[in-house]
């Protein structure tokens, strides 16, 4: 027994070690990227790597505010993935209640068909999205984006999976009491899901804040672009300047550090939960 205890520690600290030098290879190119967005363009590429610059250039961070129209792509971001965001939560837990809690004819069906389309890659389907969205006269506007991006089968089914480790006593106890299905659902479901709904307002606005391929697709006016669209443009106009580049990298990041680091408690609970029940 003391033998395999030995072995036991002997392999957990090999592990932690293991895991510690990959986390240390991921955090590399995050922190030269900060390192990078300090420094003159022609101190970015010097070796060895000055990790923390001797005079630190703050004003990268300042000057791509004037190089670009940054607020109009931040502003422009924030709107569509708080939208995004909160629709995808709501649709997403609104269905998932009902595969999960409601009694109704085909619903197994109907869920496996939904799910089904996550398999479906979106390069398969997005001209035809397009024509569509065109057809709607809603090119070059956010509808598009928003309408296209408010539902996700991926949500319907983590959502799914938490509801179900629900007791439906406590739905049928509701029922009995004269609650109906929205009260349910909004007084009782709603405020037990917030390990899930947590996790799936990370992934969502992580997504939708990051996604570039969309808003390529259907956005053409300057005023109208996102921040990844705004990143691209700036890296077409100011390939040279590194510095600036790389501070535009940082900030895009922080709102997305920023939402998974407040959420991250809540991120754990809602991926053991969703994972092992139902």
């Amino acid at each position: 027994m003391k033998v395999k205890s030995t072995n036991y520690k002997i392999s957990r600290s090999l592990l932690y070690v293991v895991l510690l030098i990959l986390t240390a290879v991921m955090l590399v190119p995050f922190a030269w990227m900060l390192s990078a967005s300090l420094k003159l363009d022609k101190d970015v590429f010097i070796f060895p790597i000055q990790w923390i610059p001797e005079n630190p250039r703050w004003m990268n961070y300042i000057d791509i505010w004037t190089k670009i129209p940054l607020m109009t792509f931040v502003g422009n971001t924030v709107k569509i993935t708080l939208i995004v965001t909160f629709l995808q939560l709501l649709t997403s837990s609104f269905a998932a209640y009902a595969f999960a809690k409601l009694k109704f004819k085909y619903k197994d069906t109907l869920f496996m068909a939904y799910i089904a389309t996550i398999a479906v890659p979106w390069q398969v389907y997005m001209v035809p999205q397009f024509m569509m969205m065109r057809s709607f006269g809603l090119n070059d506007s956010h509808l598009a984006i928003i309408f296209l991006q408010a539902f996700s089968a991926f949500g319907v089914f983590m959502m799914r999976q938490f509801y179900q480790g629900i007791p439906d006593e406590l739905c049928e106890a509701a029922r009995i009491d004269g609650m109906s299905e929205y009260q349910i659902y909004s007084k009782i479901m709603l405020p037990l899901s917030k390990p899930a709904l947590s996790t799936l307002t990370i992934f969502t606005f992580v997504n939708t804040w990051n996604d570039f391929l969309g808003p390529l697709i259907y956005l053409k006016t300057e005023s109208k672009k996102t921040l990844q669209l705004g990143l691209k443009m700036f890296i077409s106009q100011y390939s040279s300047e590194f510095g600036l580049i790389m501070a535009a990298s940082v900030l895009s990041l922080i709102p997305v550090l920023i939402v998974f680091l407040s959420l991250q408690k809540y991120f754990v609970e809602g991926i053991a939960a969703t994972g092992v029940k139902g």
